[in-house]
């Protein structure tokens, strides 16, 4: 996590105070979303940040990245910034969320579920600023927030700063008066404001006919505004500035950026030009990136920010800064028109090593793509038992994946078996077998080391999973089964696309044939994969010991299932993963039920429940359920059994027949069934008929059609 992503910026000490903006801001509170959306430069940052200042409400800061597009990285982060308000809200959903692998669609909506349950019950109002939304939209996070937004609790505010419009509709909340919207056009400085920055913040002391010629030239835009001023502050006359300020807005935004370029000292043109290739600076990661002994990173960052050169503190602490993503833009271009291309890779390298030395694997990740260094990347995308594209990089994993040659990666065939992974992982399961098979092929004639061993166990581990899709589609026991199994796959990296993926990859005419053989495929590399994985890669052994554990307990191999759960269960523990523990003791509660050994079953079910605690997973509730049913078969056994002419009569009591009319349909005296009447009352314990259809229900006593008619 990079705590960072969660600090509120601080508002300068001088700034254009927006008060038409944040009175429409803190009016819009009694809706549900807050939408600013304008184009790069309109301050759409800086607006929140003041109203949050002065609002009097408080608010949890999550600021987006690009990354933050798969689902469950967003989903961490995001409650991770409700944490620094609320505690330890969400907690239970970030219990399953911090699995090694991104849960299945499928599998969020009852975690929100839970999330907005918990919202729900928060005593005082909050607000949830997502930052740059633009860089983290995507198709799953875009539902994922329309259902958060859909059942939002009063006491929950969100607003959404972005370049562009989300992806999900806001029409709906435009009816229903939940939505306030500010845009280009609202976030336009106005000739007031435009004065207010010129001559009160900037102290330039400019004419109003200067400002309204800057202000109309611009159209408002203020970063074109605040580049023009730093260009002034540079002893740069306003007229001639004027005359050269024409064009549309890249013009203007180039013409500017070289102005203030220009107007630094050669060492600070450097510094920004170079550090552009950063998404995040501090000084440590400065200096190693230039290694120029006459320039301190630290304190070339505290003057940059003194002198408001697009700087922006990422901490309080300002260890941690950022440039505005406009000026880092152009800088970044610069970069490439100054450098040539082998001082920036070795830029890129240094990066790498820094991020790698402090911890931050998917940046140095990230940075070893760009200098091109090919075992780096490989070795870091492997990672350190688990690799990245389990960790929330799956999508810059897999671009980089698909750029390489094949030659590239025969060379190394842990990376057929990544792609596989990652494939799976991106919902595109009908490609996942030919890079297993061009795995395989790389690893023919090789001795079988134990790094060898262990690619043929995570092949097999990777094919189980895929043979698992293909039997959650035609059978809905399996489907319930291996949805609970979701967990395994978590561990794995191997997700669980099941309703929009077998289509693909079995015809519907084979679903019969294919259930069975599934089966077999499922048991057999699962075995497969325990044999050659190693002993401490508990992860990948935890999953694969939980698809044999649930293969086995539906085609009936108890003593099998039961020992593969309980591998699950022992690696859980050492590994910290509750859920999956939950998961498999439910497993063994359901396989005791099934053996008409109920006290073992019961033991195995209340366990599932301590060790759950606040966990939502849904299949958790399977334990609870598997307890009423233990409990309705207890007090079966414990009532006096009806009759067969009393369980006929109770039939028809069910399906709302009066005395009478059952008294007709079985040839019986009005007397005679009011006695039976009597007796089944007697012998459920209930008093009214109506108790007594309820009790029948519990126990099981009534048909699927004993309904009213």
């Amino acid at each position: 996590m990079i705590a960072t992503k969660f600090h509120i910026p601080t508002p300068r000490p001088k700034t254009v105070l927006r008060q038409r903006l944040t009175e429409r801001l803190s009016k819009g509170l009694h809706r549900k979303l807050t939408l600013i959306s304008a184009p790069a430069g309109y301050g759409k940052t800086t607006l929140v940040c003041e109203w949050l200042a002065d609002c009097g409400q408080p608010a949890a800061w999550l600021s987006l990245e690009e990354g933050d597009n798969e689902l469950t990285r967003f989903l961490t982060y995001m409650i991770s910034s409700l944490q620094t308000v609320v505690g330890k809200i969400g907690e239970g959903v970030l219990a399953v969320l911090r699995s090694p692998h991104p849960l299945a669609v499928e599998a969020i909506l009852p975690l929100l579920t839970n999330l907005i349950n918990e919202l729900a019950a928060m005593s005082s109002p909050l607000i949830l600023v997502l930052d740059d939304y633009h860089l983290a939209s995507s198709k799953e996070v875009d539902e994922a927030l329309s259902f958060l937004i859909e059942h939002l609790p009063k006491q929950m505010h969100l607003t959404i700063t972005t370049r562009e419009d989300p992806g999900f509709s806001l029409s709906r909340l435009r009816v229903r008066d939940q939505l306030t919207e500010l845009h280009a056009a609202d976030m336009r400085f106005t000739l007031s404001e435009a004065e207010a920055f010129f001559n009160h913040v900037m102290d330039l002391n400019l004419s109003m006919d200067s400002i309204t010629k800057f202000q109309l030239r611009t159209e408002g835009w203020v970063a074109g505004l605040h580049l023009a001023a730093i260009s002034i502050h540079g002893e740069h006359d306003a007229g001639q500035l004027l005359q050269a300020f024409t064009g549309n807005y890249h013009f203007v935004l180039d013409y500017l950026v070289e102005e203030v370029l220009q107007r630094q000292s050669v060492t600070i043109q450097d510094f920004l030009i170079r550090t552009s290739m950063l998404d995040r600076l501090c000084g440590s990661l400065c200096d190693d990136l230039l290694l120029n002994p006459e320039v301190n990173g630290k304190k070339m960052l505290i003057e940059l920010d003194l002198r408001n050169l697009f700087v922006i503190p990422l901490d309080k602490e300002r260890k941690w800064y950022r440039y505005h993503h406009l000026f880092a833009d152009l800088l970044r271009r610069r970069l490439h028109e100054n450098l040539d291309w082998s001082s920036i890779k070795e830029m890129h390298k240094r990066a790498s090593v820094w991020y790698e030395d402090h911890g931050f694997e998917v940046e140095a990740f990230r940075h070893a793509v760009e200098s091109r260094d090919m075992d780096r990347s490989s070795r870091l995308l492997q990672g350190d038992g688990m690799p990245l594209h389990l960790r929330g990089a799956a999508g810059i994993s897999l671009n980089w994946l698909k750029s390489l040659p094949s030659s590239e990666l025969d060379a190394r065939p842990a990376l057929w078996v990544i792609y596989g992974s990652a494939l799976l992982i991106s919902g595109k399961p009908t490609e996942v077998e030919h890079k297993l098979q061009a795995a395989e092929t790389a690893l023919e004639g090789l001795d079988q080391d134990a790094t060898v061993k262990e690619l043929i166990g995570w092949i097999a581990a990777t094919r189980a999973t895929l043979a698992s899709l293909i039997l959650s589609d035609h059978d809905d026991e399996a489907k319930r089964k291996l949805y609970e199994a979701e967990a395994a796959m978590q561990a794995t990296g191997l997700e669980d696309k099941t309703d929009e993926l077998v289509g693909l990859i079995v015809p519907a005419s084979d679903a019969q044939t294919s259930g069975t053989h599934g089966i077999d495929v499922v048991i057999d590399e699962s075995r497969r994969a325990l044999a050659y994985l190693r002993p401490d890669n508990l992860p990948v052994r935890t999953a694969s010991a939980w698809m044999l554990g649930a293969a086995c307990q539906r085609r009936g191999d108890y003593a099998e299932a039961c020992a593969a759960y309980n591998e699950v269960i022992l690696n859980s523990q050492k590994i910290g993963h509750r859920l999956m523990a939950v998961l498999a003791t439910i497993g063994i509660g359901q396989i005791r039920e099934e053996e008409d050994r109920p006290d073992l079953a019961a033991e195995h079910y209340r366990e599932a429940l301590r060790l759950a605690g606040d966990l939502p997973h849904p299949s958790i509730q399977e334990a609870q359920r598997g307890l009423e049913r233990l409990n309705r078969r207890l007090e079966r056994k414990q009532i006096e059994p009806l009759s067969e002419r009393e369980f006929e009569v109770l039939e028809l009591i069910a399906k709302g027949l009066s005395n009478r009319e059952i008294g007709e349909r079985l040839f019986l005296a009005l007397d005679t069934v009011k006695g039976h009447n009597r007796r089944i009352f007697e012998k459920l314990q209930v008093q009214r008929r109506t108790e007594a259809i309820a009790r029948a229900r519990e126990l099981n006593l009534l048909t699927d059609t004993s309904k009213p008619h």
